[in-house]
């Protein structure tokens, strides 16, 4: 049996997203990365006294709404957050469009072609789940820092009267 020209054109072009995907899942890795040397200095000025960024905005604008504050708070998390929660999905795009392939080559006979492609899939979804751990982990963390700071901030209004 033939296939038709919807499937063939449903083929080709998934095909034509592998390298965009593989691209995407390497600047996710790397930015995890990133964001983990940033969490890394966060950590550390926390550890003696700064590191605040949410204290910090509240001293500099102390009239802010606590609906401002929690809008910062998200804005600061949210590239992270989205990482942490596309990554996985390109990944799994990584490694569905090699298979296409990888079964072709299999029916043909050429193991050679189904090993490259299984090793394009199985690579792209391991470096893909990497930096999704990364940013989740990062990202929970940082939530929790920030959820502290908002105390914080109560706080200092209680002990102002505000």
């Amino acid at each position: 049996m033939t296939p038709s020209l919807v499937e063939t054109s449903m083929y080709e072009l998934a095909q034509l997203f592998l390298l965009p995907t593989l691209a995407l899942i390497t600047l996710l890795f790397l930015y995890a990365f990133w964001t983990l040397g940033e969490f890394a200095v966060l950590a550390w000025h926390r550890r003696s006294g700064g590191g605040r960024p949410l204290l910090t905005t509240f001293r500099a604008a102390r009239q802010m709404s606590d609906d401002e504050l929690d809008v910062r708070a998200h804005t600061m998390l949210e590239s992270a957050r989205i990482a942490s929660r596309v990554t996985p999905m390109l990944g799994l795009v990584a490694t569905m469009i090699p298979m296409g392939p990888a079964l072709k080559s299999l029916s043909d006979g050429n193991l050679a072609q189904v090993s490259q492609n299984l090793t394009i899939a199985f690579s792209a979804v391991i470096l893909a789940l990497i930096a999704a751990s990364i940013t989740f982990w990062v990202t929970n963390v940082r939530r929790r820092w920030l959820a502290e700071e908002m105390l914080q901030i109560a706080q200092l209004r209680l002990e102002n009267g505000q």
